[in-house]
C-alpha cells in the first residue's frame, strides 16, 4: 500500500538545507558525535521529531515523521549507510502519522533537532529522548560528495557510515540497549 502511494507522487523534493537553493532527491549527509554543549548558544530554531519505521529491507526504509505534533512526512530511504542515500518525502496528514505509528515495526524514535549554524551551512543537532536518551549526533547535509566543511569546536568523531547511528537502527536497536550491552562486556 505505502509503494504505491509513491508511485504516484512527484519525487522532486526541496533540499534540507535551503542554502544550496536547488531541489533534489539525494541526501548527501555526514553524522558525527557531538563533544560538548557550545553548539547550544547557537541553536536558531528546533522542532520536535517523532517517528517510527513501517518496514525496513535491504534496499529501502519506509519512515513516518510528526513534527511539533503539527505536521508530518511519509519518506522512503535507500538503505545505504553511505554518504550518498536516495530519499523522498511525502506530506501526509498528522492523523494518517499517527494511524500509521500504531503500525510501527519497533520503537519509536523521539529527539529534539536543532538548526545550528557554522561556516555557511546549518547543521542539525538532535538530542534524542525515549530508549535512546543521552545520545546526541550532529549532521550535516551537503551539496555534493566532495564539499569541504570546517568543522565547529563542539563536532566529536565522525560516525557517517556507522549503521548503529542511524535512526533506523536505534529505533531496533536503542541507545540504551548499548549502554547495557557495553557494561555487561565490560563485567565479563
Amino acid at each position: 500500500m505505502v509503494f504505491a502511494l509513491a508511485i504516484w507522487i512527484s519525487t522532486s523534493q526541496d533540499c534540507h538545507n535551503p542554502k544550496f537553493g536547488r531541489k533534489m532527491s539525494l541526501e548527501i549527509e555526514r553524522k558525527f558525535l557531538v563533544r560538548s554543549d557550545a553548539w547550544r548558544k547557537s541553536v536558531i530554531r528546533h522542532t520536535k521529531i517523532r517517528q517510527a519505521y513501517l518496514d525496513s529491507t535491504a534496499k529501502v526504509s519506509i519512515r513516518v515523521r510528526i513534527k511539533d505534533d503539527s505536521s508530518a512526512i511519509l519518506t522512503l530511504k535507500s538503505r545505504s549507510s553511505k554518504l550518498r542515500r536516495r530519499e523522498f518525502e511525502y506530506a501526509i496528514p498528522t492523523l494518517d502519522a499517527e494511524e500509521l505509528i500504531s503500525l510501527r515495526r519497533s520503537y519509536i524514535i523521539e529527539k529534539v533537532r536543532h538548526i545550528v549554524p557554522y561556516g555557511n551551512l546549518n547543521w542539525e543537532v538532535d538530542v534524542f529522548s525515549g530508549e535512546n536518551q543521552g545520545l546526541i549526533v550532529a549532521e550535516i547535509e551537503l551539496p555534493d560528495e566532495n564539499h569541504q566543511i570546517e568543522l565547529p569546536p563542539w563536532i566529536g568523531p565522525e560516525v557517517t557510515g556507522q549503521d548503529r547511528y542511524y535512526n533506523g537502527t536505534l529505533a531496533q536497536h536503542p541507545y540504551r540497549s548499548w549502554l547495557h550491552h557495553d557494561a555487561a562486556v565490560a563485567a565479563e
